[in-house]
């Protein structure tokens, strides 16, 4: 449990001058990357910009993230092109990524193999369940079957993905703030067991 072993996490922005060396026994560098904008994105946006409005985290047929044809919502053409602008930031890094890891959505996969495109093939890209932003109720959130992920990205490991189905997607209600500190916590604990030091999330 978190309180049984305490890890440390600093964070700075890329090319931030105060950022610490690499020093001392297993010191992670991970480059942390946000999805591009997604359907679930653009649709949200649309409806705003027509006046309508929802209740967060409703079932209400206004809101637009509980649309069934969201399911697991993939990047729009903007999406992509926000990934690729990464390129070039990503290639500069003097140290490159030993190890991609993606959430298993859509969205992030496709992200991370974009942004990342120069080590597709050259290091593990690895499917991890626990680096999920926040789930529940809105389907845009909820994975696709395992099997159709593998299909799709056959560049990206999926051994960590335990289930065919999503089994952290609740129809009811969103994860609570403790159920995701908990989630980060064992992908910290499992990023921090691992060999490489510099890791692309």
């Amino acid at each position: 449990s978190m309180r049984n072993r305490p890890l440390t996490a600093k964070a700075y922005a890329l090319g931030d001058a105060n950022a610490p060396k690499v020093e001392g026994k297993n010191v992670k560098v991970v480059h942390f990357v946000r999805h591009g904008q997604g359907f679930h994105n653009l649709l949200a946006d649309l409806a705003i910009q027509d006046g309508r409005e929802w209740e967060q985290y409703s079932k209400s047929k206004s809101n637009p993230y509980v649309m069934a044809e969201l399911l697991d919502a993939p990047l729009t053409d903007k999406g992509r092109q926000q990934a690729l602008l990464l390129q070039p930031k990503i290639q500069a890094f003097v140290d490159q990524p030993e190890m991609v890891v993606v959430s298993s959505q859509c969205r992030a996969i496709q992200t991370g193999l974009l942004a990342f495109d120069h080590l597709v093939r050259k290091v593990k890209f690895i499917a991890h369940e626990d680096v999920r932003e926040c789930t529940g109720v809105h389907t845009c959130d909820k994975r696709r079957p395992k099997s159709l992920q593998e299909k799709e990205f056959p560049n990206v490991d999926f051994t960590q993905i335990k289930s065919e189905e999503d089994g952290l997607f609740m129809d009811d209600r969103r994860e609570s703030k403790k159920e995701i500190g908990e989630r980060i916590y064992k992908f910290l604990s499992w990023m921090y067991d691992r060999s490489e030091t510099h890791i692309g999330v």
